[in-house]
């Protein structure tokens, strides 16, 4: 099966879900109006392109947390993904070793983070949320460094499970035969089914730590050897206390509108945290990110890179690895259209001018 752009990945997808993983994928929390506004506001900003430059030869290439990469396309950390397809994680960090595209893995995997870390030799990142028994916190962190992960992310913006409605409506939970895979050493390999209820709002509540403070990020940064890189930061002065508290890059993020509903977008937010960190750490930003122009756009307004997500589980579900591929290639294709529309041979000429 193909298709031409991103935008109609989702129908092509849902042919071949269950409704429970469909509804789970695509889902954001209570009226989902910041997961349609995190699309919508990315065509609101025009483009003010130049002509007459030598664009003959384009360069994709970024420097994040000090390395040169192919690509400013990350894949975001999505939970679950051999839901998608029996490959799952497996099949998406072989995609984006293809694409030159950067994986993030997931805590609530179902592949053991050593068998994704093993399965490529690009460098990955591993996300992590801090579970109140903080033994399993530390023993992922352990792992993820003796897997040799170049970057630890950590989600901020999980104090409590925003409500989901498709997953209560769907009693959301993981089939017996798909792990929680990074957690099984923990005795949390599965969560059954609740009835009228998501057993993953269930599991959340009950083992990630709402008292999580700027102190904890602070002593995770000096516990590890690995950068670590905060995600879910929409605020300016947030921005400050990060950089302040041993962050070494920021991503703006709303979680994909899966936690608080209404909040501003990824788009909206950048600015402020751009200006607030002052150059002092990479910025990358994510939601709703379907075109090559958005990230065109990401970077004028100060972003370093991009994560895409829900656009990489759809292509999975629609071929494995071959689809979630195409998904990051036409994603670079387009966006070296569209620096090459715009005159920018290079992601440094990518700058705020641009932006009308």
């Amino acid at each position: 099966m193909t298709f031409l752009n991103l935008i109609e990945l989702e129908a092509l997808a849902r042919e071949r879900l269950p409704r429970m993983t469909a509804d789970y994928f695509a889902g954001g929390a209570a009226d989902e109006i910041t997961v349609r506004e995190n699309r919508l506001s990315w065509s609101a900003p025009t483009l003010r392109y130049r002509v007459l430059v030598d664009v003959s030869q384009r360069d994709l290439s970024c420097t994040i947390l000090g390395r040169n990469r192919e690509s400013p396309i990350f894949v975001a950390p999505m939970a679950f993904q051999r839901l998608a397809h029996p490959d799952g994680e497996l099949a998406t960090v072989r995609a984006a070793a293809r694409s030159r595209a950067t994986m993030i893995v997931s805590t609530l995997s179902t592949v053991p983070m050593e068998d994704v870390r093993a399965a490529t030799t690009d460098p990955i990142w591993f996300q992590l949320y801090i579970h109140k028994d903080r033994g399993i916190t530390s023993e992922l962190v352990r792992r993820a460094e003796a897997a040799g992960f170049e970057a630890l992310v950590l989600t901020v913006d999980v104090p409590a499970q925003a409500r989901r409605e498709r997953d209560i409506r769907n009693g959301f939970h993981l089939p017996t035969d798909i792990p929680i895979a990074n957690l099984s050493n923990a005795g949390i390999e599965h969560f059954p089914a609740i009835r009228d209820d998501s057993a993953l709002a269930s599991y959340v509540m009950g083992n990630f730590d709402p008292s999580l403070t700027w102190r904890d990020l602070e002593q995770l940064s000096q516990s590890t050897s690995m950068p670590v890189v905060v995600k879910g930061i929409v605020r300016g002065d947030d921005a400050k206390l990060a950089v302040s508290h041993g962050a070494r890059a920021i991503v703006v993020s709303n979680h994909g509108g899966r936690q608080l509903d209404t909040s501003i977008t990824g788009l909206e937010a950048l600015p402020d945290v751009v200006a607030a960190v002052d150059a002092k750490l990479d910025v990358l930003v994510d939601g709703g990110i379907r075109r090559g122009t958005d990230i065109v756009k990401a970077i004028a307004l100060g972003a370093k890179a991009v994560l895409v997500g829900r656009p990489v589980l759809w292509g999975l579900a629609i071929d494995g690895e071959n689809g979630a591929t195409r998904v990051l290639d036409l994603l670079r294709e387009e966006l070296d259209t569209a620096m090459a529309l715009c005159g920018a041979p290079s992601l440094a000429n990518i700058t705020p001018d641009l932006i009308a």
